[in-house]
C-alpha cells in the first residue's frame, strides 16, 4: 500500500482511505449496515495496509460510528487512523457541541480521534460554528489530547474556502475532488487555494458516489481500448491520487470487490500519465454529453417531508440516461413504492439546503415525474 507522509502530519497514511458512508446494507431500503460483510472489508482493507477510516455522526442514519468502532476495535490502536466529524445543522445550542463529541468518543470506543472535522462547511453552516464557538472548543479538545489532527470538510465556493483557511488554523481539509468535478464544482481551485496553504487534502467522491465507476458505454469504452485491465473507478481513484498533496483518497466502498480494486490500484502506485490524462479527458467529454444528474447518493437530503426517496429516484433516471433503455427505467421505477416516487414532490425546497451538489431538486423531479408519466 503507497503511503504519504507530511511533516505537519508527522504520520504514515494510507493513500487509499475507507470511506464508511456506503457501507453495506441488510436490505436497501433501510441504512443498517449489513455487519458480517462489513467486517470482511475492514479485515482485506486493514490486512492490506489500510489505516484510515472516516466515518461520521449522521452516516447510515448513526449507526456508522457504532460499527466502525466495534470493527477497529479488533485491531491495535496505533495500526489505523480514526476520523470523525462535528455535524453543525445538527446544532441547536452551544451544549451540543460537548455532548455529540463524547457521544462520538464512546460511539466510536477510542479515546481519542487521529483526525476530527468540523463536517459540510458552507456559508450558512459556519454560521453555526461561530455562534456555538466550535473550533473554539475543537481546538480545546485538541489541547487535551482527545484530537490529534483538527480540519474540515468543505461542499462551498473557492471565496469561502479562502475565508476559512485565512481565518482558521488547519491540520488538514476534506474536499470533493475528481476528474469530473474538477472544473464543474472549482475542485481545482479548491485543491490549488489547500495546496497555496500547505494544509494536506483528504479527497472523497474521487468516483462520484459511484457514477464515475459506471461510465455510459461509449465513454468506458474509450477506457477500456487504453488498459483493458484496468476498471473504470480505478482510473477515477488515480486521478486524484495523482496530484501532490493528497494526503489519503477516500472511497465509500460498498463491496469486497470494491476495496479490492481499491487496494490493486494504491498498490505499487502509478500516477496517471499525460497519454493518460489526454483519454480521461477523451472519455469525460463522452459522458457529459449524457446529461445525468450530479448526485453523488449521500442522502444528506433526507428524509424528504413529502416521502420521496430523492437518491433513489436520481438513481433510476440516471441510469437511463447513461443506458436510454426506457423499458428498463419505467420497470426499474415502477418497483420503487408509489409514495416515493418523483410526482410527490411538493417544492418545499428543504432538500435543496442540504444538497452538496446545489441539485435544483425540485426541478429536477418535475423532470422525472414528467418522463415517467409519458413525457421526453
Amino acid at each position: 500500500m503507497e503511503n504519504r507522509y507530511f511533516e505537519s502530519i508527522k504520520e504514515e497514511i494510507s493513500l487509499l482511505g475507507f470511506g464508511c458512508m456506503r457501507l453495506p446494507r441488510i436490505c436497501e431500503e433501510k441504512q443498517e449496515i449489513d455487519e458480517k460483510r462489513a467486517l470482511e472489508m475492514f479485515d482485506y482493507a486493514h490486512e492490506h495496509g489500510v489505516n484510515y477510516f472516516d466515518t461520521a455522526y449522521p452516516y447510515h442514519e448513526g449507526l456508522s460510528e457504532p460499527f466502525v468502532g466495534k470493527a477497529l476495535k479488533r485491531y491495535p490502536r496505533e495500526s489505523f487512523h480514526l476520523a470523525s466529524k462535528m455535524p453543525p445543522w445538527m446544532l441547536k445550542s452551544e451544549s451540543d457541541v460537548e455532548r455529540i463529541f463524547e457521544d462520538q468518543l464512546k460511539r466510536c470506543q477510542v479515546d481519542y480521534f487521529d483526525f476530527y472535522l468540523v463536517h459540510n462547511i458552507c456559508r450558512e453552516h459556519l454560521e453555526i460554528v461561530e455562534k456555538f464557538h466550535v473550533y473554539e472548543f475543537l481546538k480545546k479538545k485538541k489541547e487535551e489530547g482527545k484530537i490529534r489532527r483538527l480540519g474540515f470538510s468543505f461542499h462551498d465556493k473557492p471565496a469561502l474556502l479562502r475565508q476559512v483557511t485565512d481565518r482558521y488554523e488547519w491540520d488538514f481539509a476534506q474536499i470533493q475532488l475528481n476528474y469530473l468535478d474538477w472544473e464543474l464544482q472549482d475542485a481545482k481551485t479548491q485543491y490549488e487555494i489547500l495546496k497555496s496553504h500547505q494544509i494536506p487534502v483528504v479527497v472523497m467522491e474521487p468516483v462520484r458516489g459511484g457514477s464515475l465507476a459506471g461510465l455510459s458505454e461509449p465513454a468506458a469504452e474509450v477506457l477500456k481500448k487504453e488498459n483493458p485491465e484496468l476498471s473504470t473507478a480505478s482510473w477515477a481513484v488515480r486521478f486524484a491520487a495523482s496530484l501532490p498533496g493528497v494526503m489519503t483518497v477516500l472511497s465509500g466502498m460498498s463491496d469486497l470487490a470494491q476495496v479490492q480494486d481499491n487496494v490493486k490500484t494504491m498498490t505499487d502506485f502509478k500516477p496517471l500519465t499525460q497519454r493518460e490524462r489526454e483519454v480521461l479527458t477523451e472519455a469525460l467529454d463522452i459522458y457529459r454529453s449524457s446529461g445525468t444528474i450530479p448526485c453523488t447518493g449521500c442522502r444528506y437530503c433526507m428524509d424528504c417531508p413529502a416521502g420521496v426517496d430523492i437518491p433513489k429516484v436520481f438513481a433510476i433516471y440516471n441510469q437511463y440516461r447513461i443506458d436510454h433503455n426506457e423499458n428498463s427505467f419505467r420497470s426499474t421505477y415502477g418497483y420503487l413504492e408509489e409514495e416515493k416516487q418523483a410526482q410527490h414532490c411538493v417544492r418545499c425546497g428543504k432538500c435543496m439546503e442540504h444538497c452538496p451538489q446545489h441539485i435544483q431538486i425540485p426541478d429536477k423531479m418535475e423532470e422525472i415525474r414528467d418522463f415517467a408519466a409519458g413525457g421526453n
